[in-house]
């Protein structure tokens, strides 16, 4: 599992002009899923995005976790993530998860989360999803579960 994590301080999420999820400071973690990928990569996953140390110390170091900084996150499920885009000019997704894979991969990824002392909110997955952030810093990193 994939996931692109951008320290924001705000991000939402809208399907057909309606806003459905919406986070405050916090983790944006866009979330692709590949077909090797199993029950137990979630779980490894999730430790990454709430322990990773992306935000500022009081020395102005990236030494705080998303738990640390009682931050909100915010999962969507994006498969172009694990597109080919090794040659040519079109990407290939044989290398994304079939989608009941993905769903059910991005579902135990997210109930997980939900679980879990952060407030958690996501998209829909398979939706035509609008995403907006205000990325902060910019930082953004991209975290494998493996």
């Amino acid at each position: 599992m994939i996931a692109l994590l951008q320290r924001v301080t705000s991000a939402s999420v809208s399907i057909d002009g309606r806003e459905t999820a919406s986070i405050g400071t916090g983790l944006l973690c866009l979330i692709g899923v590949q077909p090797e990928d199993n029950e137990d990569m979630p779980r490894v996953l999730l430790h990454k995005i709430l322990n990773y140390r992306v935000f500022s110390d009081q020395q102005d170091r990236m030494n705080l976790s998303l738990r640390d900084c009682a931050g909100e996150l915010l999962l969507v499920p994006q498969f172009t993530l694990a597109a080919d885009t090794r040659s040519g000019l079109r990407p290939g997704f044989s290398t994304a998860a079939k989608p009941d894979l993905g769903a059910k991969l991005f579902g135990i990824l997210y109930d997980m989360a939900s679980d879990s002392d952060i407030d958690c909110q996501s998209g829909v997955f398979g939706a035509d999803m609008q995403v907006a952030l205000v990325n902060d810093g910019p930082v953004t990193f991209w975290l494998q579960a493996n």
